[in-house]
């Protein structure tokens, strides 16, 4: 589902115009962006959101063989909450 489809059925459903499920919408990403970057954000139902640091590692490449340094990096991780889970 695209954010375009997303937008529409939350209009939908919430009986607003595009534009405000729109603005909606993007305040709550930009929202839940913020708090990841803090170290966590929670949606009871859905799951939590956390933010990780990978290590630095040395890894190869896989066609020459030449090790190559990876450097340290910040991502996120998912965890679906028990009734997600129960859903799929």
């Amino acid at each position: 589902m695209t954010k375009k489809e997303l937008v529409e059925a939350l209009a939908l459903r919430a009986e607003v115009s595009k534009a405000e499920a729109e603005k909606a919408f993007n305040e709550l990403f930009k929202l839940l962006g913020e708090e990841i970057a803090k170290g966590e954000a929670r949606v009871d139902g859905f799951g939590t959101f956390k933010l990780a640091t990978r290590a630095a590692r040395v890894a190869k490449n896989p066609r020459t063989g030449e090790e190559v340094k990876v450097p340290a990096k910040k991502t996120v991780t998912f965890k679906p909450a028990s009734a997600l889970k129960a859903k799929l």
